[in-house]
């Protein structure tokens, strides 16, 4: 399930073994992307406390869906597979209605979401393409164009913070030849509480 050695759940040992506890689903199962890290445990402990603080943390005031949203069209425009399935089941599983949810892809897909979202999250989502494929061309007008239409400098942040994990993931993913082989897809967080990793 990847292009350097991981070790599994039943192999680890010790603080390995803490932290695969911390972040575990059912029957013990460990993402993948965050088995990637076995070798070298503190990276994990810095990938976990991120992601969860970004799209996981009860201060965050975007929808969850609309940060996993954006978490999905960067995995598109990075064309990373493994995040892409695990965070549409996740927007699937927090939007309730798979027709919603289904559209929402396919429009992400063919890049022409302007007509299935509010005007604020299309620019949200202009903004989370920019920085990911053209982040040197980033000026502040664009932070000028979401404050217009709405969005707060927090939830600019927290659009900008979103996007920029994601990044961050797909090249882990990407960069290692993590696949979802194995993975019980679409798992997250069961609380926004800061040091709780479980993964339901």
């Amino acid at each position: 399930m990847s292009w350097i050695k991981i070790i599994s759940f039943n192999e680890a040992q010790g603080k390995l073994k803490r932290l695969y506890s911390k972040v575990t689903g059912p029957n013990n199962n460990v993402d993948n992307i965050m088995l990637i890290h076995g070798l070298r445990p503190h990276t994990m402990v810095g990938h976990m406390s991120l992601y969860k603080n970004v799209l996981h943390n009860s201060n965050n005031t975007l929808p969850k869906w609309y940060l996993e949203t954006l978490g999905v069209y960067v995995s598109i425009l990075n064309k990373c597979d493994y995040c892409i399935e695990h965070h549409f089941l996740g927007l699937k599983k927090l939007l309730k209605d798979d027709e919603k949810s289904d559209s929402i892809r396919k429009q992400l897909e063919l890049n022409s979401y302007e007509s299935i979202l509010e005007h604020k999250y299309i620019e949200g989502l202009k903004y989370a393409e920019k920085l990911t494929l053209e982040p040197n061309k980033l000026i502040e007008e664009h932070i000028g164009k979401l404050r217009k239409k709405g969005l707060t400098d927090g939830e600019i942040l927290e659009i900008n913070q979103v996007v920029s994990y994601f990044n961050y993931a797909n090249r882990t993913v990407l960069g290692l030849g993590v696949s979802t082989k194995g993975d019980v897809l679409g798992l997250s967080p069961n609380s926004s509480e800061d040091d709780n990793w479980n993964h339901q």
